[in-house]
């Protein structure tokens, strides 16, 4: 199951508030250390995201580009058929 960014971010949101509400210094030290976690796993889930973005931006570039490429073959096989 993928999770998104938004999930990791209201996880860290959580434990920042429990972390602020905790008054022992151990329960309170195990929320920031949970906070920072689910922080760092939210921005590797953002850089993730983005780079699936950019990867099918470059994918549908390379498949326009082929497309491109043997609708002018094409064009040409045919120039050749109709020439001779």
């Amino acid at each position: 199951m993928s999770q998104t960014f938004e999930f990791y971010h209201a996880r860290a949101e959580e434990s920042a508030s429990e972390a602020q509400a905790a008054q022992l210094d151990n329960v309170r030290d195990r929320a920031l250390r949970s906070e920072a976690t689910w922080r760092g796993l939210a921005e590797q889930a953002r850089k993730v995201a983005e780079d699936r973005v950019k990867a099918e931006h470059e994918r549908s570039l390379k498949r326009a580009a082929e497309a491109e490429a043997l609708a002018r073959i094409d064009a040409d096989a045919l120039e050749d058929q109709t020439a001779h």
